[in-house]
């Protein structure tokens, strides 16, 4: 499957952003690999088991292209059987905030909202 980049002929930093981030799984891998793993890194058994909805080659299409990115590290050792372990960048650990501000928003703001 194609990656779908928007257009950004004003060159909107949002726009740029949101191409990098907009996905529906994207936010919930940085977050994951972020906060909830206390920063170490994690093996894609690991993420696939927490994520457990997220359809496998979804996973690894969102992890590739958040390595593209440079959002991710991924990291392979050269072990039998093979070990591959991804971690946030800098440029990834310089969201957690913001993610955690729209955690904090959507707490404030869409409690009210029910989800099927």
């Amino acid at each position: 499957m194609a990656r779908t980049i928007i257009e950004n002929p004003t060159h909107c930093a949002l726009t740029h952003a949101m191409n990098s981030i907009g996905s529906k799984w994207k936010p919930l891998i940085i977050y994951l690999l972020g906060i909830k793993s206390d920063g170490l890194p994690l093996r894609f058994g690991r993420i696939n088991a927490i994520l457990h909805y997220i359809s496998k080659r979804v996973l690894v299409e969102q992890l590739k292209e958040l390595e593209t990115d440079g959002l991710i590290i991924r990291k392979r050792y050269k072990e039998i059987p093979p070990r591959v372990e991804y971690s946030l960048s800098e440029k990834g650990r310089a969201l957690l905030p913001i993610l955690e501000n729209i955690c904090e928003w959507s707490e404030n703001h869409m409690g009210h909202v029910t989800f099927e």
